[in-house]
């Protein structure tokens, strides 16, 4: 059955209450689709007018909920308001029959019903989402929260995508917030390869760990590191990683010389063995760091694919505020698993000090050159959706390009 790619936009209030670790944890694990992008955005009014315009023409209606409700919600609650736009988040999936499955787990709309054991928070808006009514009739609407939006159908959801994909490229990665305060920073955070090997809920779970914090995520894209990119990245633990590894292999190699021939050898010799040995073994496991986050290792790459997309897949994460270096590095725990208090996330998640769940920077300054290292000023979504509209849509249904604004 072909592949076609759907999206669900989380809103900006399931956004700001910290609730996205729990919608995506509901989406990882119910679907047998790919998450293939994600990114936060914000709103102009001209995009929120389009897209509203499509959920208000959409051809199969939303539960019992009237499409222009929703139309008008997407003006009221996406658009600017007070000079200042929202964040929200886009999540693109592809799989077969993407619509009928994302709309499953997103779920329909309930109203607040007088009998409230009849909602069972089974989908995301029964636990997220709001509708009450003035009264009994259900006309006249005096809450709603949608928690999250997605397309009925699979046209619905390439005219959306059409329609980003002609707005995404003027826009940022980083979002850039109103509420900055004395001690604001921003810190990078990778959800590591181990959390993508199958469809779990994990990378959510991590994320609404990390929620405790209080900071707002401003940045989000999916990420297949390249080779490049690893060494880069991992490069300054390089020596480190030498200068602590090599003399602990070099006196294990002895160790192990003497038990299997039976002979003391002399310190000298040891020396020798860190410095061969040892030396080779820590450059090993340097390029065992980056095959995991990359999937290769650099000296079975070429060097004209070094900067070819990796084949194993992270979630790159920007929060920023108060703090947030150590904030993060706290719900984090250290790079032991073992040594990690109870309720951090390499407790949690960890295996060992590779496969230890996540990263995260370890000063505003290593932030700074990591992000840089990551292009987070630049996300893939963009040409993904781009890609997918030329090869897969007919003309008919490919949104005119925007003007720069």
């Amino acid at each position: 059955m072909e592949q076609s790619l759907s999206y669900v936009l989380v809103t900006p209030y399931t956004v700001a209450k910290s609730r996205t670790g729990g919608v995506l944890s509901r989406l990882l694990s119910r679907i047998s689709l790919e998450l293939v992008g994600a990114q936060m955005i914000a709103m102009d009014l001209k995009i929120a007018q389009d897209y509203a315009s499509i959920i208000r023409n959409r051809e199969k209606a939303e539960s019992f909920i009237a499409s222009v409700i929703l139309g008008d919600y997407v003006e009221q609650n996406l658009a600017p308001s007070g000079g200042y736009r929202h964040r929200s988040l886009l999540l693109v999936f592809r799989g077969e029959d993407p619509c009928t499955q994302l709309a499953q787990v997103c779920g329909a709309f309930q109203p607040d019903a007088s009998a409230v054991e009849m909602v069972t928070g089974q989908s995301i808006r029964d636990t997220y989402a709001d509708l009450i009514f003035t009264d009994e009739s259900n006309t006249a609407v005096t809450y709603f929260e949608p928690a999250v939006l997605t397309a009925l159908t699979q046209s619905e959801a390439d005219t959306t995508l059409s329609l980003f994909a002609s707005w995404l490229p003027e826009q940022k990665n980083i979002i850039e917030t109103r509420h900055k305060h004395d001690g604001t920073e921003r810190t990078l955070v990778i959800i590591k390869p181990d959390n993508w090997k199958y469809a779990s809920s994990r990378p959510g779970m991590i994320i609404d760990m990390f929620s405790r914090t209080g900071l707002r995520i401003i940045g989000m894209k999916v990420l297949k590191m390249s080779v490049a990119q690893a060494l880069q990245f991992y490069g300054p633990i390089k020596d480190g990683l030498k200068k602590r590894l090599a003399p602990v292999y070099g006196m294990q190699a002895r160790e192990l010389l003497e038990r299997d021939f039976n002979i003391l050898l002399p310190d000298q010799l040891q020396d020798i063995l860190t410095e061969s040995f040892g030396d080779m073994y820590s450059e090993e496991q340097f390029e065992t760091i980056v095959e995991f986050m990359s999937g290769l290792k650099p000296s079975a790459c070429e060097g004209k694919n070094l900067e070819d997309p990796g084949l194993v897949k992270s979630m790159v994460l920007i929060y920023e505020g108060v703090n947030a270096v150590e904030e993060i590095r706290k719900v984090l725990g250290p790079t032991n698993p073992e040594k990690a208090p109870a309720g951090t996330i390499r407790r949690e998640f960890g295996t060992n000090i590779r496969v230890n769940a996540a990263h995260a920077s370890d000063s505003p300054e290593n932030a700074l050159r990591e992000m840089e290292v990551l292009d987070m000023e630049k996300n893939p979504l963009a040409t993904l959706l781009k890609n997918y509209i030329s090869i897969s849509l007919p003309p008919t249904v490919i949104a005119s390009p925007r003007p720069t604004p």
